[in-house]
């Protein structure tokens, strides 16, 4: 099918939901994409920090293969090899006890507040202002935006939001009944807001000193994005509950929980049928195993770093700021950066909008230099 039939038969049968760009993506590898009409794009949107290790990787495929040839289906009901591997792996790399698999980000995040108000015995969930943690009740009731929120009010009670990197409107907001305080490290819809170190290790110190749980959601921030396997590592700190999803199993979808001792889930509490399927625990091995391997979490770092600095350079009266931490970049703007999307899009780059005037970069952590080069100057171009 064409670009036009593509469109057409989508907006026939989706029930929508989605702002699409007018462009039909038919293929990717690596750091690439193709539309339907062969034209070559440089990913920065990378599945809204989905593809981490890339497009298309052939460490996955092959496992991923190799698992459907064997096991496809194989329900929480009976034990498996590839849940039991991928279990103890996450348990090591987070350095915490336990580990719960789901299917996606805000799975994760209603996962991680029932089990924080079934092992607390308490109610209330603090948020962040400007936060993201998913569209269903839940994630919902902690997420800011009221465009989000509001057509679906009344939502889950007993959700507090205080300024991000406040300290203290958050003490003034904790009471006798706050189960948790859920947190990104980095707010990525909410416009690439970075929390300060000072700032975590208060709340972790808070947290410790009035039972409360900490809840930290690296939804996207995860498996190497900012220079790190998990970004609460730049601080030093570690939650109770971590909040995994998008790039967890390259994209095929998967989400998980991992818990520290503190956590108790009585059987039947809470379940999934379709969480933690060999196949996709199969894909999650296999990227994480490709992120350790090559080494990704430095070269996001490094890379990273380098995008920044390139883009600083960049001399244009409608820019306000550039923040980032690895490879999840923003270039505050002073006005509405949707244009500038389509701007870079028309010149062969794929980014992401986030708050009201942020352009997102999130490309796969194996972009070249060569191709980062491409695309600072592409939003050179663009924001002349």
């Amino acid at each position: 099918m064409n670009k036009d039939e593509i469109i057409a038969k989508e907006d026939l049968y989706s029930v929508g939901g989605f702002k699409k760009r007018q462009v039909a993506i038919v293929k990717g590898k690596d750091a690439l994409l193709w539309d339907s009409e062969g034209n070559e794009y440089i990913d920065c949107v990378g599945g809204q920090g989905v593809a981490n290790i890339g497009h298309c990787n052939e460490n996955v495929i092959s496992a991923v293969t190799e698992q459907i040839k064997k096991l496809i289906i194989c329900p929480n009901l009976f034990y498996n090899d590839s849940r039991a591997m991928l279990l103890e792996k996450l348990v090591k790399i987070s350095g915490l006890k336990r580990a719960f698999l789901c299917n996606s980000g805000t799975e994760a995040v209603e996962a991680a507040i029932k089990f924080a108000r079934i092992s607390t015995g308490k109610k209330e969930i603090i948020a962040a202002m400007k936060s993201f943690h998913g569209r269903t009740f839940g994630a919902l009731s902690a997420t800011w935006k009221k465009e989000y929120r509001e057509p679906f009010e009344p939502l889950v009670p007993g959700f507090n939001h205080v300024p991000f990197n406040n300290m203290e409107e958050l003490e003034k907001t904790v009471t006798d009944n706050t189960a948790a305080i859920l947190l990104e490290v980095v707010q990525g819809e909410g416009g690439v807001n970075i929390g300060s170190r000072e700032y975590f290790s208060q709340v972790r110190e808070l947290c410790d000193e009035k039972n409360i749980l900490l809840i930290i959601d690296e939804v996207q921030t995860g498996f190497g994005r900012t220079g790190k396997m998990f970004a609460h590592e730049h601080y030093g700190i570690k939650p109770d509950i971590l909040c995994l999803a998008k790039s967890i199993a390259a994209g095929i979808p998967m989400g998980a929980v991992v818990c520290n001792e503190k956590i108790n889930v009585p059987p039947g509490a809470h379940a999934t049928t379709f969480g933690g399927y060999p196949f996709s625990c199969a894909a999650a091995l296999a990227s994480i195993e490709f992120i350790e391997k090559q080494e990704l979490c430095n070269r996001s770092k490094e890379l990273g770093e380098y995008f920044i600095n390139e883009l600083k350079r960049i001399e244009s009266n409608k820019i306000r700021e550039i923040r980032g931490i690895g490879l999840m970049i923003g270039v505050e703007l002073k006005e509405k950066p949707v244009p500038y999307l389509h701007a870079l899009m028309d010149k062969g780059v794929l980014a992401l909008p986030a708050g009201l005037t942020v352009l997102r970069y999130l490309p796969p952590l194996v972009i070249t230099k060569e191709q980062i080069d491409i695309v600072v100057e592409k939003t050179r171009e663009v924001l002349q």
